[in-house]
């Protein structure tokens, strides 16, 4: 079906169809074709995101694929009711486990950064604050219905406790960020990459070096560091701190950061992602399996509360921010 698609759609010859990773894909000509769903995208999103990854390409990724378009000019292809687009690239070696992984991610930023054209419809830059607002917002609605009713389950019991501690933990993220924006002025390398949604090891981590852009954001640097690091510490929360140091080693090697930079690092890390993420996943889906697994997530982190405390306290000290250099802020309660 899909090698039909690519004959009919762009007059292309494929020779089989492979899985690369998560991706369908087809091999034709020494050259790989990823087939991938727009997810909502329209034809302007896929114009920017084409124009992003040629950038990136022009300035020495060879990993970012092309888009291709159809025969009539268009991104998206309409086929058998599905929509579809198609990502194409030289074919590659499997790559082998990846080294100096900061060291990568910063010669990354630095060439998104350099983009020589407007970002409208994937930038992220400077909307933190009123996506956090509206989310807390949003969770805190839900809070607020469920006080005066008999829980349904040990996850709205958990729940109903801790949204008090994880609103304030929120609270604290948004001041935190506010202030930095007041207090403090953004240099040049401050100004907006190539990020990721939410960029973990397993971002580049396949069986073959593929940089995805469906999985792009236009943003702030930090984006990708703090969720970098926030993974990195709920996978190793015992022995995350090695790597983590010589994370920030590689990275500023290439890309010092800044004061705003680390401000705005430690403020999306203060932000509790993690037990946002899992309470909207418990509430979104309807499988029981997926509820109880929401559950089984909400009770460690719960668990992990203070220990998490004790790592937003050492993280400056772990990364090797120069604290009293820079002056950066410090959340006077973690050190109570």
């Amino acid at each position: 079906m899909l090698r039909k698609m690519l004959e009919d759609q762009y007059g292309i010859k494929a020779d089989e169809q492979v899985k690369i990773d998560a991706f369908d894909a087809l091999r034709g000509n020494g050259w790989l074709y990823l087939i991938v769903s727009p997810g909502g995208r329209e034809e302007e999103d896929m114009q920017e995101l084409a124009s992003l990854a040629e950038h990136m390409r022009q300035t020495g990724d060879k990993n970012v694929p092309a888009f291709m378009q159809t025969k009539d000019g268009s991104y998206i292809t309409n086929w058998e009711q599905n929509k579809f687009c198609v990502l194409v690239n030289r074919q590659m070696d499997q790559q082998q486990r990846i080294s100096r992984m900061g060291r990568k991610l910063a010669k990354f930023h630095e060439r998104g950064r350099r983009v020589p054209f407007q970002i409208q419809r994937s930038s992220r830059v400077g909307q933190w604050k009123g996506i956090w607002e509206k989310r807390l917002e949003q969770m805190e609605k839900v809070w607020s219905g469920l006080l005066f009713q008999t829980p349904e389950d040990e996850f709205e019991k958990l729940f109903i406790e801790s949204f008090p501690y994880y609103m304030g933990l929120t609270e604290n993220a948004i001041q935190y960020l506010v202030d930095t924006e007041i207090d403090d002025s953004p240099l040049e390398t401050d100004s907006g990459t190539v990020c990721h949604e939410r960029f973990t090891k397993k971002t580049w981590g396949g069986q073959y070096m593929i940089r995805n852009p469906f999985e792009w954001v236009f943003d702030h640097r930090s984006r990708d560091l703090a969720e970098w690091t926030r993974e990195q510490y709920f996978h190793n929360i015992q022995t995350y701190d090695m790597e983590l140091k010589q994370f920030y080693d590689e990275y500023q090697r290439i890309s010092p950061l800044s004061s705003f930079s680390w401000r705005l690092l430690y403020a999306r890390l203060i932000f509790p992602l993690h037990y946002f993420e899992c309470v909207e996943n418990y509430y979104i889906t309807r499988s029981e399996q997926e509820k109880k697994l929401s559950e089984d997530t909400l009770g460690k982190i719960l668990r992990q509360s203070s220990e998490y405390e004790r790592f937003l306290a050492g993280f400056f000290h772990i990364s090797g921010a120069p604290v009293k250099h820079l002056s950066l802020p410090q959340l006077d309660w973690l050190y109570s």
